[in-house]
């Protein structure tokens, strides 16, 4: 925990003075239209520079010729069936990557269109696992100004110079978006973030006498499983007329038809004006999608009051033939400052031609007084009801149970984001001003902490609303699924997921799972099959017999029920809850919607139970395998039909790995001690026990530690490692405490003391192998990089600490180990300023082994740095933690805020934008707002209440402690927070 104003010399170091003048400020402290103290700030006429990927050394290369040569062929057969590979290094976007991106809209899971930072709306993410960068460049805000006498009119397009999309020059015959006033310079105008909200400031632009500040907000609510899966963000504009005349205001929303690319093109999109009730109106956009997707349909609204007036203009195009072209619509608005009020009653629109683009226009105006000020509302929403993955499996997203899925739904999304926003930003407030007003910690954490956040809106989200999969889960007819016989049929391979007999039977632990048996390994003539489809997918929860679990489960559980949850490794590794990354990530969730969170870990608690017998080619090595073995943790929940066909990655088998066992058993106990959920551990508490038993095979040599064999098989999955390893070593030391503490806790003594027993013949034997007197070597092996220093070396002691557990090592060398990463992985890269490199040789230079170790992960710098909280080094950690900010976030740095990569080079270039794994900065917050109870206990070690029995209890298992614990559904005191959540 931070004891003391460690760097009061940077509070402020971001001044909203610094950006607009304190007149302005005073003239907008008001309604919230004033930016707040803390944020990201950016002047809109920043330049917004290309970014630059990594590339492999020619060393690197040679080396990945042959998986290069099997990715491309994989690459091609998925693409030669309609879908896209989940790791595609050979296919470049159109749009290359810059440093424009700004806060997302709308809420969780329901898809997402990012916002960048000078207003454009772009990455468009409606359909699952599809990301379109290009900005659409008719989607804007414009303002209109008149004023009494006539003699002073503005009218520009609310973003600055020319953008993507636009001409570099302005043709007086365009009847497109060029022939519209793009007049603002962007000096004066700024931009200031703080997730879920970001402000506009225009000081003094295109209107000296104008102040204007645009505010979005996004149902973004910790906690509010309701409000945070609404599509819906809403834009609210503060006016004040510094003139000495009154002025007419007219603000324009405009929208294309789309969801981004090409999608515009299509046709058969149809447009229609509404009237909702409490004076909003607008209009909708029903957007018909290729390639089979379901519909969208999209709602620009705006709320009339007794000073603001909203008219419509429902259609208009770009070109030429357009009955209504843009450069009319733009006339009529510096002419009249509004549209005809009869096209409320024009009805819905012919259905667009492919080629044409159909656009949308909702206008508010206002008079404002001389030094008066007006507040105007806008909002935009979208309704996609149903997502649908490319092998055919459909469900209803989360906000259908609120709002039901047909296209009528955007309108009250509309209008419910203009009626409760204010609501949406009293709990945001009463979320963020702990952290916000604390003095203790430096400006660009508090606002970084709460940026990074973006991932869970932007980073592919996909909220269900089923409770059990198979409840909404239709066919491309439309028909139910079979739910009753927990079989998945493909071909000639059976999936069966059951129990084997070294775990509990259903009655003992309310746990139903399902097996999955496939054919014999050895049989030559069986081909990857991974491309069907063909498959009938089929469950049950607990003894129900009923084929829909919403018939079965009481009203208050229906209502308690969250729903499903995915959001995927990152925009370019299309995986769904990438498992060893999420080991990272988690702590966002688990934090702030702790229900998803062990929803999540329930999910793959199943699939540890699972098989599927279904065979894959690994890319690595070539050789087949099969997708999914019984007791191994999945690297991913799939990618075109995610739940039902895991382990979408196949560059490395998997099952094979060393950390995604152990940290599905830390992951288990850090959310089992946290949320105190009872009915959660004995839920998953088979899983557990399956995973560490899984992993007795990894000890080669009997002295209770998992080796290493002699591939990348960790998270790190180019680089190798040999025999005992630092990172999976130290990850199963605190496996092995955790599973112990946990196993005590549901009265599994037995298996408490098994772990107990591997835990005090593994620890010595890890220390005596890798302990070198300042730091834990990288592995036990004898490469020329078996002695690197490794960032990520105390990552199972983060869990451990941050769990309420025993320190794995004594104090001494915790510090020791941490203070060398410091001193050498963060220090000596650029003085600190780019984050914790993946590895660094005892000389002082990075290890250049493969592009991993010579890399600086963003998510790892951050997980060290929350170790070095709970270790006591403050000052360490936060400044290890900045070089992530000053590198990525910072005008200085390389442009990447809102879609922090996995890492970059020593050089700044980038690898894989948008990335999961940085919401480890939540790390750090959990470690510094971790009780001290939770801090100090349990005062007696946990290890020492396990007392061994004279003989080894063997495997069996206590059932009659597990069922006592089974009948208790509540929490357990001394919880990290309440269980309301």
């Amino acid at each position: 925990m931070v004891t003391g104003n460690l760097f009061h010399n940077r509070k402020n170091s971001w001044p909203a003075q610094e950006y607009i003048s304190k007149s302005t400020l005073h003239l907008l402290d008001f309604d919230d239209a004033a930016p707040p103290e803390q944020a990201w700030r950016r002047k809109l006429n920043s330049h917004a520079n290309l970014l630059k990927e990594f590339s492999v050394t020619f060393m690197e290369a040679i080396k990945m010729v042959k998986l290069g040569v099997r990715m491309w062929s994989y690459v091609r057969e998925e693409a030669s069936h309609g879908r896209k590979a989940p790791i595609d290094p050979f296919t470049r976007e159109s749009c290359k990557p810059s440093a424009t991106q700004g806060v997302p809209l709308g809420g969780m899971g329901s898809g997402s269109i990012s916002r960048g930072f000078r207003g454009e709306f772009r990455q468009w993410q409606i359909i699952p696992g599809v990301c379109e960068p290009s900005p659409v460049m008719a989607n804007q805000f414009s303002i209109f100004v008149s004023r009494d006498g006539g003699n002073k009119s503005f009218a520009s397009v609310l973003a600055p110079g020319q953008h993507e999309g636009l001409g570099s020059r302005k043709r007086s015959d365009d009847q497109g978006i060029s022939s519209w006033g793009w007049n603002l310079n962007g000096q004066h105008s700024t931009y200031h973030a703080l997730f879920p909200r970001a402000w506009t400031i225009y000081d003094g632009e295109p209107d000296p006498e104008l102040k204007v500040s645009c505010r979005q907000i996004s149902p973004f609510i910790p906690h509010d499983y309701r409000e945070s899966s609404l599509p819906a963000a809403v834009f609210v504009y503060t006016l004040v007329n510094t003139g000495k005349e009154r002025a007419k205001v007219s603000l324009l929303f405009t929208w294309a038809n789309s969801i981004g690319g090409n999608s515009h093109l299509t046709g058969d999109h149809v447009n229609e004006p509404f009237i909702a009730e409490d004076g909003v109106s607008g209009v909708l956009l029903h957007h018909k999608t290729a390639k089979g997707n379901p519909p969208v349909t999209f709602a620009i609204a705006a709320c009339e009051t007794q000073n603001v007036s909203v008219s419509v203009l429902p259609c208009f195009g770009l070109s030429d033939a357009s009955n209504i072209t843009a450069k009319d619509m733009w006339r009529k608005m510096v002419q009249d400052g509004q549209f005809d009020r009869e096209n409320f009653s024009s009805g819905p629109s012919m259905p667009s031609s492919p080629g044409e683009t159909l656009c949308a226009a909702v206008s508010a105006s206002a008079w404002v007084e001389p030094h008066g000020k007006c507040t105007v509302a806008f909002s935009l929403a979208w309704s996609s009801p149903k997502v649908k993955f490319s092998k055919g499996s459909t469900y209803h997203r989360r906000y259908t149970k609120f709002y039901g899925a047909s296209e009528g739904a955007a309108v009250d999304l509309a209008h419910d984001a203009l009626t409760h926003y204010k609501r949406w930003e009293e709990e945001i407030e009463k979320w963020q001003n702990p952290v916000l007003k604390d003095e203790k910690l430096p400006e660009w954490y508090k606002f970084t902490l709460f940026n990074e956040l973006y991932f869970l809106v932007a980073g592919g989200t996909i909220w269900i609303d089923s409770p059990l999969l198979a409840s909404n889960m239709v066919n491309d007819q439309g028909q139910s699924k079979e739910l009753e016989c927990s079989t998945v049929k493909v071909t000639e391979v059976r999936v069966d997921c059951r129990q084997g007999a070294d775990v509990e039977s259903t009655e003992d632990n309310s746990y139903d799972s399902t097996s999955i048996n496939g054919p014999n390994l050895d049989e030559q003539d069986v081909g990857d099959v991974s491309d069907e489809n063909e498959s009938v997918i089929t469950f049950r929860k607990g003894n129900s017999t009923s084929a829909l679990h919403s018939l079965t489960m009481t009203d208050q559980e229906y209502e308690n029920d969250v729903g499903r949850f995915l959001y995927l490794e990152g925009v370019e590794y299309v995986m769904w809850c990438t498992y060893d990354v999420h080991f990272y990530a988690s702590f966002a969730l688990l934090e702030l919607f702790p229900r998803i969170e062990l929803n999540i870990q329930r999910d793959f608690a199943k699939a540890v139970l699972c098989e599927d017998g279904r065979k894959v080619k690994f890319l690595a090595e070539g050789n087949w395998g099969i997708r999914k073995v019984r007791g191994a943790v999945p690297h991913d929940l799939g990618t075109h039909d995610p739940w039902h066909e895991m382990n979408a990655y196949n560059i490395h088998d998997t099952s094979k790995w060393k950390d995604l066992n152990p940290k599905f058993v830390l992951q288990v106990y850090r959310d089992f001690a946290a949320t105190g959920d009872m009915s959660f551990g004995v839920d998953v508490w088979p899983a557990v026990r399956t995973a560490m038993e899984y992993m007795d095979q990894f000890d080669r040599d009997n002295d209770g530690l998992i080796e290493n064999d002699g591939f990348p098989d960790q998270t790190y999955d180019t680089w190798t490692v040999h025999g005992v390893s630092a990172y999976c070593g130290c990850l199963w030391l605190a496996a092995l405490q955790a599973a112990a503490a946990m196993a005590l806790q549901l009265g599994d003594r037995d298996f408490a003391e098994t772990c107990k027993r591997k835990y005090l013949k593994a620890k010595p034997a890890f220390e005596e192998k890798l302990w070198n007197g300042s730091y834990f070597n990288y592995d036990s092996g004898s490469s020329g990089n078996s002695k690197s220093i490794q960032a990520d070396q105390l990552a199972g002691q983060w869990y451990t600490a941050s769990s309420g557990l025993p320190s794995l090592f004594d104090d001494f060398k915790i510090k020791s180990a941490l203070r060398k990463v410091y001193d050498f992985n963060v220090m000596k890269v650029k003085g600190g300023r780019m984050g914790a490199v993946n590895g660094m040789h005892p000389n002082g230079k990075v290890d250049e082994t493969c592009m991993q170790s010579r890399e600086i992960w963003t998510g790892v710098t951050y997980g060290v740095a929350a170790t070095m909280i709970l270790a006591g080094m403050e000052e360490e950690a936060f400044t290890t933690a900045e070089g992530i900010f000053l590198a990525g976030w910072t005008e200085e740095g390389y442009g990447y805020w809102f879609q922090t990569p996995e890492g970059w080079t020593m050089d700044g270039h980038y690898r894989s934008l948008i990335y999961m794994r940085p919401l480890s900065i939540w790390g750090m917050q959990y470690a510094l707002t971790m009780p001290k109870a939770m801090l100090e206990a349990p005062r007696v070690n946990i290890m020492d209440r396990i007392h061994l029995s004279p003989v080894n209890g063997g495997l069996s298992h206590n059932e009659t402690g597990v069922r006592k614990i089974a009948t208790k559904s509540g929490c357990f005191s001394n919880t990290m927070f309440h269980c309301a959540c």
